[in-house]
């Protein structure tokens, strides 16, 4: 960790700035019509999303090695990530012609590990160890130890923090009017970390919201706990802020900057995915679609309010797109799995169907006659097109005495299921 200075300073996200011209491109800030229209506020996205790379994190990784000494990046670096942060290190490593060694979970989508290999090219080597951020993590500090490499953070570090406050900055500067609140996705808390150091100098009536998945409430928890902890269990799919600890730097800095932090369910963050996609042709990958998410979380708060939301990466893997809809089609009331103990007689599937709403869909059905039974069960899962239709199809359902099971409020069967 650089000793040189303790926390990050507005100075030196000036200097970043000027480290970094040339390197990443300046990103739009573009007033968002829909989103504003249906808040009944001035909904802004800074899209991040447009990034060399992707995402915002190539501002942190590439300030961090071009403030290291030519001497020190000769032994190469070493890094470990989700996916975003490797990206930024390994263009960074080919710009800069530096060998870089970088470690990702087992579980990173193919898109992403097949993007740092094409940033890097042959100045980096991939390394796939683990199910989650923080085993890739402490395999990367093992290789550290025997090689003396140079850790590169992927949040809890001075120049990277002021890396990522770069965003702050560019935000600050064109925006023409004064912003009432700004959301930012928190993994680790470096964005949010270098946001706020700009924002409470430079801005300091706007309210500072950071936004975690609800599956990984990371600093969410640390806040309300008063200090970094390390949470056991973390759902991964939002895998851009799946961290089980927050940096303790990080923590510092959100612990004290930000107004609060939202926590955003994933099914919510998978319709928000699919909006963007539908209605502004915005390819965000889970993190990235996080603060678009959460807006509705506090719809009463910014009624005519200025608001900017951070939509922090596009690197969304296509092959992802049958679980994101499934994901929200839950999420919004609109899927239903049932276990259905069908007569086994003719006629009984047809009964079955009758039973269904116009608007009803069978999206799934999965069933073996068995001939020495009276009853065989089948796997029945029904598409809605409006949350109101579920209570109508149980009514009917039990008034023509379908022998069922619901399978969506039982998570462990429900998951082995489907």
């Amino acid at each position: 960790m650089d000793t040189a200075h303790s926390a990050p300073t507005l100075d030196n996200i000036f200097l970043a700035a000027e480290r970094l011209r040339g390197v990443i491109n300046h990103t739009p800030i573009f007033y968002n019509a829909h989103l504003s229209e249906h808040y009944q506020a001035n909904i802004y996205l800074k899209r991040e999303d447009l990034q060399t790379v992707r995402s915002y994190k190539i501002r942190g990784a590439y300030n961090k090695m071009a403030s290291m000494s030519a001497e020190a990046l000769a032994g190469g670096i070493v890094c470990a990530s989700a996916g975003n942060h490797a990206q930024g290190v390994a263009y960074a490593c080919r710009k800069m012609q530096v060998k870089g060694a970088i470690f990702m979970p087992t579980t990173t989508p193919a898109q992403k590990i097949k993007q740092v290999r094409l940033f890097g090219n042959e100045w980096i080597e991939v390394h796939l160890v683990g199910d989650t951020y923080d085993d890739a993590y402490y395999a990367s500090k093992e290789y550290q130890t025997i090689t003396n490499a140079v850790f590169v953070h992927p949040f809890d570090d001075l120049q990277v923090i002021e890396g990522q406050g770069t965003v702050g900055l560019e935000i600050f500067k064109d925006a023409d009017f004064k912003i009432d609140y700004l959301l930012m996705a928190i993994g680790g808390g470096g964005l949010a970390s270098g946001i706020s150091t700009v924002f409470k100098q430079l801005s300091p009536k706007t309210k500072l919201i950071g936004v975690e998945p609800e599956g990984s409430p990371t600093m969410y928890q640390a806040i309300q706990e008063g200090h970094v902890v390390t949470l056991e269990h973390i759902d991964k799919f939002v895998d851009g802020a799946a961290v089980r600890r927050a940096g303790e730097i990080t923590f510092e800095i959100c612990s004290k900057s930000l107004d609060k932090v939202i926590l955003v369910p994933e099914g919510k963050v998978c319709s928000s995915i699919l909006q963007l996609y539908n209605e502004e042709a915005i390819v965000a990958e889970p993190a990235g679609a996080l603060t678009v998410a959460a807006l509705d979380l506090i719809k009463d708060e910014i009624k005519g309010k200025n608001v900017v939301a951070l939509i922090s990466g596009g690197n969304n893997d296509i092959t992802r797109t049958e679980e994101i809809k499934e994901r929200s089609l839950l999420y919004e009331g609109l899927k239903h799995y049932f276990i259905i103990r069908f007569p086994q007689r003719s006629g009984a599937f047809r009964e079955f169907l009758n039973v269904l709403g116009p608007n009803d869909d069978i999206a799934r059905f999965e069933y073996v006659k068995k001939t020495n039974r009276e009853q065989g069960p089948a796997l029945v899962g029904i598409e809605l097109k409006h949350r109101e239709d579920f209570a109508p199809l149980i009514e009917r359902m039990d008034a023509n005495r379908v022998v069922y099971e619901y399978l969506n409020d039982q998570p462990d069967l429900f998951q082995f299921m489907v």
